[in-house]
């Protein structure tokens, strides 16, 4: 049976300690394709709008696209931004109300406006006052997404990608579309149910390479066997939210016995929060990480050194100098840092010519109290490049990017990609695309949490992690939250669950 569905993306995930907002400028600057411009653009890749066209395609839909955009993660998104955006969505919600059978969204489940704080339930609403309550909703998330109870109440399918780093965004799309397609024909009613537990974030960010989440995600694929599941989704959350509604989720999109579906969920969220204080991952000081890499000897491949605290995919500034400053002062040789956001000394370089030696003041100008202030180094310019690159690794392969006006300063023995719009490092193109091949140096220092593991854990010799004192600082207790419900962990470190929350 054919369909006619609406499909859009609109993503951002909201670090709201960022001094920096999210404009309609940041939106155009990531990217911004409208209608078949998007299908062309992204519709053959790890995307959303892949997975939803490769069921339409399956099942001779007509799609309605209307807008696929995101911004990098930093502050709150602004009322104007959030405004041109959503109207292109409802916009074409209504003038196609009468042909739709369905809606499809890719979402990220972490937005937060300058005006509420839940702006994927915002957009929710707006559609639901278009298309009346009975329009099946399908939408995909992010799993550091803080969902909400008004998503839930709004979307009857919500399918969020079972893996961190994303290299499922297109399967997970995919499901949902399948699911909508059933629900469309009548042979399903799907709701939503969501637990939760009183945490900022699940300890480990929700990685799925090792740990818990492991046996979680395999425990939920085994439950969406049941022929009442069509979808289990574990949200680790997104800790540097300050809104009310932050913390870890377990939803499953279902229909039959939702007590026994509740249950199911209960006990995954109570794993969640009893294995709260097993953290994976050695957070190294930035002195401790430059003392290993001074003594690394490659042998297989670089040592990779990753700046959590400095993860411009998490609303990090990207100009944290503190790591950079501690491999210096270490005399570290052989490496390559990246990336280093700094567009004011990026403009200055672009001044002169490949070959100069300069004196540049780098980094640490957003905000020094968060990794450090600048640092006044010398070097010689390796490359000017206006940023272009195109991805080629397991999350990021064929999606076109930049870093807008970028150079490469050599300083000591350390290849510096400085840029001008953030991202966080999570495909080899980033460095290659610049004349740097991080397989043929000995050290690798990069900003990211996890998704950088998708790329270069397969080129690493060893890796490591460290903790700049950046905004994504793993230490939570550091940031100033004012707006979650308390008692939480881990602010409340001695905090005992009380009755469960849904």
């Amino acid at each position: 049976m054919s369909f006619t569905v609406l499909t859009g993306e609109f993503s951002h995930e909201t670090n709201t300690f960022s001094c920096r907002p999210t404009d309609h400028a940041a939106f155009r600057e990531r990217y911004w394709y409208l209608g078949g411009q998007a299908e062309n653009e992204r519709g053959n890749s790890n995307t959303g709008i892949a997975g939803f066209l490769d069921v339409a395609r399956k099942h001779d839909w007509k799609t309605i696209h209307t807008i696929s955009t995101a911004a990098q993660p930093a502050g709150r998104v602004t009322r104007d931004a959030f405004d041109r955006v959503a109207d292109v969505i409802v916009g074409a919600a209504r003038a196609h109300k009468d042909q739709l059978d369905g809606i499809l969204l890719s979402l990220h489940g972490a937005m937060v406006t300058d005006f509420c704080e839940d702006g994927e339930g915002e957009l929710l609403r707006r559609l639901r006052s278009v298309v009346g309550p009975d329009m099946p909703i399908g939408i995909t998330l992010d799993p550091h997404a803080n969902v909400t109870r008004q998503m839930c109440e709004l979307a009857d399918i919500i399918v969020t990608y079972k893996t961190y780093p994303h290299v499922d965004m297109r399967d997970c799309a995919r499901q949902a579309a399948e699911i909508l397609r059933r629900t469309m024909a009548g042979e399903i009613r799907p709701k939503t149910l969501r637990v939760h537990r009183p945490m900022l974030e699940e300890i480990n960010g929700g990685r799925t390479d090792i740990g818990p989440m492991i046996e979680r995600i395999a425990k939920a694929r085994a439950y969406e066997a049941d022929p009442d599941v069509f979808a289990v989704s574990v949200n680790g959350a997104f800790g540097n939210a300050d809104i009310a509604e932050v913390g870890p989720t377990v939803l499953v999109t279902a229909q039959g016995d939702m007590d026994r579906h509740r249950r199911f969920a209960d006990s995954i969220a109570d794993d969640i929060w009893d294995r709260r204080l097993e953290s994976l991952n050695t957070y190294h000081s930035v002195d401790e990480a430059a003392s290993i890499c001074k003594a690394y000897r490659k042998t297989r491949g670089p040592i990779i050194v990753a700046d959590y605290a400095d993860n411009p995919g998490g609303g990090g500034y990207g100009d944290s100098t503190e790591l950079l400053r501690a491999l210096l002062d270490a005399a570290v040789t052989d490496a390559c840092f990246g990336p280093m956001v700094d567009a004011e000394t990026a403009a200055v370089l672009h001044r002169g010519k490949v070959g100069d030696t300069v004196s540049v003041r780098l980094g640490g100008k957003t905000d020094p109290r968060f990794g450090g202030g600048p640092l006044d180094l010398a070097g010689q310019v390796m490359l000017l490049s206006d940023g272009a690159y195109i991805g080629d690794g397991p999350m990021a392969g064929g999606l076109k990017s930049s870093w807008g006006p970028t150079a490469v300063i050599r300083v000591g023995g350390i290849d510096i990609l400085v840029v001008s719009i953030p991202n966080q490092m999570l495909d080899l193109q980033q460095f290659r695309a610049f004349g740097i091949d991080p397989v043929k140096k000995s050290i690798v220092a990069l900003k990211s949490m996890q998704h950088f593991r998708a790329a270069f854990e397969p080129i690493a010799g060893e890796v490591i992690v460290c903790d700049s004192g950046a905004l994504c600082t793993p230490d939570l207790s550091k940031l100033p939250y004012v707006n979650v419900q308390r008692p939480i962990f881990p602010l409340d470190r001695g905090l005992q669950l009380g009755p469960r929350t849904s």
